[in-house]
């Protein structure tokens, strides 16, 4: 489960280094996704089907990025198919639940990513699916309710799984861990908007 969960890293780093290249031009992300390029092909030979589902669910969430997509639900919802894939380690009874938290845990990521670039994005005239909507009076409790739901499907299928190792600190990730960085945006955002 160790080389697995390495190998799915490799590829995600990879293709989020290809992603700043093309978006932002960044150099760095061009020569460390050199570097792990080769790591890559190792890892999406082993990994092919799994593979194959993550690039394609990758090229919809760009192709629906590109379109200026603002329904938050499948923008979000792409990546989370993206998490599920990568949690349903292997086809056994606990495949369902385990995608089903890598799911909504997904969505709480992208969500969670688009609330915090907001205003950079906006400021570079990048997509963002939060765009329209941050300017409204209640943005952030909305956003907030928003999350609070994806955390709390991702924790529920968490509770229905047979954890008993380091069940402790994985639940103190999902249930306060998370909140951290929230927080932090939540600050930086009302300290715009009052100075």
């Amino acid at each position: 489960i160790t080389e697995y969960g390495a190998d799915m890293n490799i590829f995600l780093t990879y293709y989020k280094c290809k992603d700043d290249w093309n978006d932002e031009k960044k150099i760095l992300s061009l020569a460390y996704g050199k570097l792990l390029e080769s790591k890559e092909k190792k890892s999406e030979q082993q990994w092919k089907k799994k593979i194959d589902v993550i690039i394609s669910c990758l090229n919809e969430l760009s192709e629906m990025e590109q379109k200026g997509e603002t329904d938050i639900d499948r923008v979000s919802g792409c990546f989370g198919r993206i998490m599920a894939e990568i949690f349903a380690y292997r086809e056994d009874v606990w495949e369902p639940t385990l995608r089903r938290m890598g799911f909504y845990l997904g969505k709480f990521i992208y969500l969670m990513d688009a609330y915090d670039d907001v205003e950079d994005d906006r400021r570079k005239g990048q997509f963002n699916p939060f765009l329209e909507k941050s300017g409204q009076k209640d943005f952030d409790e909305r956003v907030k309710v928003i999350l609070e739901l994806m955390i709390s499907n991702s924790a529920d299928a968490f509770e229905a799984l047979p954890i008993l190792r380091h069940a402790d600190i994985l639940r103190n990730i999902l249930y306060a861990g998370v909140w951290t960085k929230y927080e932090m945006v939540r600050k930086k955002r009302t300290g715009e908007k009052d100075g």
